[in-house]
């Protein structure tokens, strides 16, 4: 009996690779109109990289081994500790900021569910040497370009963001306590995962008070810089992060963005190491988990890689995006485009028909010919099987004096020239 893959592993026939080539091909050409250039880094790394970056609660999720030279590694789940090592090590000598992406494949053995899976491919862009908010504009910009260049649009998606600075000091002028925090961000980052209800009681335990849980959730109810200043402009603390958030969003505006990004303070990012301003983006019918995260980690490079330097980055992930474009009917036709099909009617023209579609495939076309004699009718029913738009006939009674037929296989209309007039041709 045949084995399959793996479970959360998958098969890519051609037709699923070329839809995985299609999307990271649109990756890759958005981050060059954005000046970003690619790395890549190992795809095993020591266990210890991912332990000092999430502790040993990630350990449990990972594919993790002690090697022939008695080492702990791991293939690799996410990039960033991959990223701030080899950032770390070039530090002083990269121009800045850095402007780097990259496009691994990754491994988490969790349950598989919905836009879940146990390995997946991921754009990854950072940015590092920028503390500007500037930066931050840009970064969701390029996450929402992609969507834009998918053939979304801000009806299908919609960049939800906040500020971790701004929701500390608002949740603090709520006398939510220092170390309540990390509970309420646990919380507030299950939100709408699960029934409000349950999230309210939740929440009411972690800050032991139903009247401070009201101000959270007033909080959280705020949906514009309006509305903050409202509220909270008075608040000395948050009058810098408030102000920040409006210089963010006017950056977004100017970058083409506005209608796609809405203020959603609810949105914490569940890693502890961001810093500032987050986002991610989400299918606007709400059928699919989140498309892409991301957001500044100011910290997380001195504590990897012992640089202090600001950064911010994000990751997307081909699952979910694959399963939102097959919903959006978006993936372009995966069939193959076979430019020309080579072919006689006489099997002693074979070394005729492989001349000639050498010559074409110089010429940087898709050409194929039957591998064995066949009968001219077959060969062209082949020719249309294989998607080819026209065929190039090799006449026994034609050919021996230079001339060709080419057949347009869609019309059924047939034109008979050179050869090299017609190699000429395609120039």
């Amino acid at each position: 009996m045949a084995q399959g893959a793996l479970p959360g592993f998958r098969d890519f026939y051609p037709e699923q690779l070329a839809e995985r080539a299609y999307i990271t091909g649109v990756w890759r050409e958005v981050m060059r109109r954005y000046a970003f250039v690619e790395y890549d880094g190992p795809p095993l790394e020591p266990l210890d990289l991912y332990r000092r970056k999430s502790g040993d609660e990630l350990v449990g999720q990972l594919y993790s081994f002690t090697d022939k030279g008695d080492r702990e590694v791991a293939l690799r789940p996410e990039m960033t500790p991959t990223f701030a090592r080899m950032v770390a090590a070039k530090a002083n000598s990269l121009r800045k900021p850095v402007r780097w992406f990259s496009v691994p494949q990754l491994f988490r053995y969790e349950r598989q569910q919905k836009g879940r899976l146990r390995e997946h491919f991921q754009l990854n862009a950072d940015i590092v040497g920028e503390p500007g908010v500037t930066a931050d504009a840009e970064l969701v910009a390029i996450a929402l370009d992609v969507m834009r260049e998918l053939g979304l649009a801000a009806t299908d998606v919609n960049a939800r963001v906040s500020d971790r600075r701004l929701l500390e000091a608002l949740l603090l002028h709520s006398d939510v306590s220092v170390d309540s925090l990390p509970a309420v961000y646990a919380v507030i980052d299950k939100r709408g995962r699960e029934p409000a209800a349950i999230s309210r009681e939740k929440l009411a335990k972690v800050v032991s008070s139903g009247a401070i849980a009201d101000r959270v959730e007033a909080v959280l109810e705020c949906a514009d810089v309006e509305t903050l200043r409202s509220h909270y402009g008075q608040v000395d603390a948050a009058v810098v992060h408030i102000d920040r958030m409006s210089d963010y969003l006017r950056y977004v505006d100017a970058l083409g963005f506005s209608e796609w990004v809405r203020l959603d303070l609810s949105i914490v990012r569940g890693l502890a190491y961001y810093t500032g301003i987050v986002f991610e983006l989400f299918d606007t019918a709400g059928e699919f988990r989140a498309i892409c995260g991301g957001g500044r980690y100011d910290t997380l490079l001195e504590a990897l890689g012992g640089v202090n330097l600001p950064a911010l980055g994000f990751g997307m992930g081909d699952v979910v995006l694959g399963e939102l474009l097959r919903a959006r009917s978006l993936v372009p036709d995966a069939r193959s485009r076979t430019d020309f099909w080579v072919a006689a009617d006489d099997d002693a023209l074979m070394t005729d028909v492989m001349s000639v579609a050498s010559r074409l495939r110089r010429r940087a076309k898709s050409v194929e010919y039957a591998l064995r004699p066949q009968q001219l009718g077959r060969q062209l029913k082949a020719a249309g099987s294989a998607g080819a738009s026209r065929a190039v006939l090799l006449k026994r009674d034609r050919y021996p004096g230079g001339e060709i037929t080419v057949k347009d296989l869609r019309t059924g209309a047939e034109q008979s020239l050179p050869i090299d007039e017609f190699i000429n041709s395609l120039d």
